[in-house]
């Protein structure tokens, strides 16, 4: 069902007249304004790129309680979409002779290491930015957390290896972070700053911004999430203290058009080259094999081969290929694709978190613009969705079945109270508050509520349900695992 009446059009001509005549903008329109609706989503705005011709649309709202709408100048977190800046920043310094793809991580970053001596021996900065490290995702070490980048980038040598080094594609936001502080060692500056002067500046994304300042300004986007209820309900700004090179741009589907325009070309702008077309090419070359399994299998029926570059995914799509790369944090999703051979590249901004629709609404709008046969992405997505759903709910079930009720702690609660630590993730401590214990760590807070034996839930509505296992010896607690999405086993202190 509908749920907004404001709708806007807009249509930037560039550099030419008759841009509109390059798209079918009744179709657009629709596919857009039919996306968000089948997928709940309070706004969304789109920026579609066809060689020097941009085209707009911005439907519903960038706040439910104004009912201002979506522009294509309303700003947006863009997440992990961040990631092809700090690629990119990177070509930059390759083509100064300022650093390498394959130079040791520590030459730029000497306080980075990983806990396999073999791999933290060789670790290179293109192993950062091509998810290859072997190190597992380990997000809470970054997301909500109270440390510092460079606290976070030296806790990370503390974890051991979920996989064998390059061996293996595995998601891991950390290393982008690192990758990021050797663009400011590098350039002898920051990160931030690299990236404001050396791209915003110059391809004039002027309402791009690496920091917390995005959040004060009037015209941006207000963060939603589906909960309880079934609807959008808001929830509050995640706020990034530091720029993240990771993960902390924000910018509007306008700048991120100049952005997508860039990707598309030969590393020039307006007649001055910005980086070379061999160095921003090879941040769009496969690196790490993705294989096509679970996900990556599911959401993809038209694909046959899916790997990572630096900063983007890249596959073939109905035998086309194709780079993109989505982001999500609290309230937002955003999406850029780029058909480089066809010059063809997309900007989706919707103030939903975790919504599939940036996906479907990404492939329709390619199928469309290419001329392809129409899938019905919104529908086949949700199918997919509702067999993961069914699937985890099952699995839930299971465990369930198993579940021994009117069991008890094996010993008395006072007993587990203390401070527990981990090398990486510091410590946690466990509190007995009025009868019940409670859980401390990083800047999370809740209490454990019983489930069987000497295991324990937590009720948090980012976390989960995570378990947290007690382990005792003689009468004497030794240790608490905490399962995911921390996973980790923390030791008491005596």
């Amino acid at each position: 069902m509908k749920r907004f009446s404001s709708t806007l059009w807009v249509f930037l001509l560039l550099p030419r007249a008759g841009v509109a005549a390059d798209f079918d903008s009744a179709a657009i329109d629709r596919l857009v304004r039919e996306a968000r609706n089948v997928w709940d989503v309070p706004g969304v705005a789109v920026g579609i790129v066809r060689g020097d011709n941009v085209y707009f649309k911005c439907d519903g709202v960038r706040d439910l309680r104004t009912a201002d709408p979506v522009t294509p100048d309303t700003l947006f977190p863009i997440s992990s979409c961040t990631k092809a800046f700090t690629t990119t920043a990177m070509a930059m310094l390759v083509d100064e002779g300022k650093m390498n793809w394959d130079d040791p991580v520590r030459k730029h970053v000497p306080f980075f290491h990983l806990s396999d001596p073999l791999a933290d021996g060789d670790v290179r900065l293109r192993d950062l930015v091509t998810h290859r490290t072997g190190v597992g995702s380990h997000e809470l070490l970054w997301y909500r957390s109270p440390w510092s980048q460079r606290e976070i980038i030296e806790k990370i040598g503390k974890v051991p290896l979920a996989y064998p080094f390059r061996s293996h594609f595995h998601y891991q936001t950390t290393m982008f972070q690192t990758a990021g502080w050797a663009v400011g060692t590098a350039s002898q500056s920051s990160w931030a700053e690299f990236v404001h002067e050396r791209i915003f500046k110059p391809l004039e994304m002027s309402a791009a911004l690496t920091t917390e300042e995005a959040f004060k300004l009037r015209d941006r986007a207000s963060p939603y999430r589906i909960l309880d209820r079934g609807a959008p309900d808001a929830i509050p700004l995640y706020v990034m203290k530091e720029p993240d090179p990771a993960g902390s741009v924000h910018a509007s589907a306008r700048d991120l058009a100049k952005w997508v325009r860039f990707q598309l070309g030969d590393g020039t702008w307006n007649g001055k080259r910005l980086v070379s077309t061999e160095n921003l090419h090879e941040t769009h070359s496969p690196q790490t094999i993705i294989r096509m399994e679970g996900a990556a299998k599911a959401l993809n029926p038209e694909t046959l081969q899916m790997s990572y570059g630096m900063g983007w995914v890249i596959q073939d799509y109905r035998g086309r290929l194709l780079l993109a790369h989505g982001g999500v944090i609290d309230g937002f999703k955003a999406h850029i694709t780029l058909l480089p051979k066809e010059k063809i590249g997309l900007v989706i901004l919707a103030n939903l978190q975790e919504t599939r629709m940036n996906l479907a609404l990404s492939n329709a709008l390619v199928d469309l613009l290419l001329g392809l046969p129409r899938r019905n992405w919104n529908e086949f997505i949700q199918e997919q969705l509702k067999k993961d759903a069914d699937a985890a709910r099952e699995r839930f079930q299971k465990v369930m079945a198993q579940h021994r009720e009117g069991t008890k702690p094996s010993l008395q609660l006072s007993t587990y109270a203390g401070r527990y630590e981990h090398p990486a993730y510091g410590a946690a401590e466990i509190k007995l508050t009025n009868g019940t214990l409670v859980w401390k760590w990083s800047t999370f807070e809740d209490a454990l509520i019983h489930f069987e034996d000497d295991t324990f839930l937590i009720h948090n509505d980012i976390l989960g349900r995570p378990r947290v296992t007690f382990t005792s010896a003689d009468g004497n607690v030794a240790a608490m695992i905490v399962s995911e999405p921390v996973g980790v086993q923390f030791r008491k202190v005596k």
